[in-house]
């Protein structure tokens, strides 16, 4: 990577494997104690989805140029909230399901892999779950030697990203860009205040939902974009006002050209509720 040549990004998140609404195989999953787990229908779909964005989306927008993958956090569930939809709660089955999906990702990518970790919740405290299934996968270390980090500063060609997981949540799509634009924002901001080159592109994750900012600069688009997860709606969305929210799915690209910089995105909505007919 540091000769220059690779110029594109592949960002996913939120893949909530070992739940029962997250990401899954579609084939019968392997448990600890000797069982299997069946996906339900609309896991399989997702999965339908998920093989369509790698095998279809990835190579067409990537233009079978060198590309890296960087998972942006919560590639678990975990055991969290006292929620029992997890397909199980021993946290070594959700490793196998993550490894499952993500071994033929790094293959894909030839081992230019990345990952940050997500919400401690779900992936344990200081990340120690993801940490553990980076170092399985091989993922790129850090400075420190760690396989997994809480941020990434990317530079590309002359472009530069910071990635990180988290970001404000909103119940309302009226305020969906609000905290994108006040994380470009507060970036460009604190670089200039200490004199770091500021970030060309600020990618988050954690809402589920895609939503993007653009905003002019003296060289060319400042960007801050939400991917999507991977995860269908769970119990814990009823509670909230915004509970008519469909989550998304799908992934982005990040590619950096001679003269500019774009995303391009992959988004998938699953169909809402049937209506009871009487």
């Amino acid at each position: 990577m540091g000769n220059g040549k690779v110029k594109q990004a592949i960002i996913i998140s939120d893949l909530h494997a070992g739940c029962q609404f997250g990401l899954c195989p579609s084939s019968d999953i392997p448990l600890d104690g000797g069982g299997y787990y069946k996906p339900s229908l609309l896991q399989k779909k997702v999965w339908s989805w998920w093989e369509e964005f790698w095998k279809e989306w990835v190579p067409r927008v990537t233009r079978d140029q060198p590309y890296i993958v960087i998972i942006n956090g919560d590639t678990t569930d975990g055991r969290h909230h006292g929620a029992v939809t997890q397909i199980s709660q021993n946290l070594s089955d959700q490793k196998t399901i993550a490894r499952l999906i993500l071994q033929p990702i790094v293959a894909q990518c030839e081992g230019r892999f990345f990952m940050i970790r997500g919400t401690e919740t779900h992936v344990g405290a200081s990340g120690e779950n993801e940490e553990s299934l980076a170092r399985e996968l091989d993922a790129i270390p850090d400075e420190t030697g760690n396989h997994s980090r809480w941020e990434m500063w990317l530079r590309l060609g002359d472009r530069l990203a910071h990635i990180t997981h988290h970001i404000g949540m909103s119940q309302s799509m009226a305020y969906e860009t609000t905290a994108p634009m006040r994380e470009y924002d507060i970036a460009c901001s604190e670089a200039a205040r200490w004199g770091y080159p500021r970030p060309d592109i600020c990618i988050r994750s954690h809402r589920h939902r895609h939503s993007e900012t653009k905003v002019p600069t003296a060289q060319g688009d400042g960007i801050c974009t939400v991917t999507p997860g991977w995860q269908l709606r769970t119990p814990f969305i009823f509670r909230l006002m915004g509970k008519n929210l469909l989550p998304q799915f799908g992934g982005i690209l990040w590619r950096v050209g001679d003269e500019e910089h774009y995303t391009r995105h992959f988004i998938r909505n699953i169909t809402r509720t049937p209506e009871v007919v009487l």
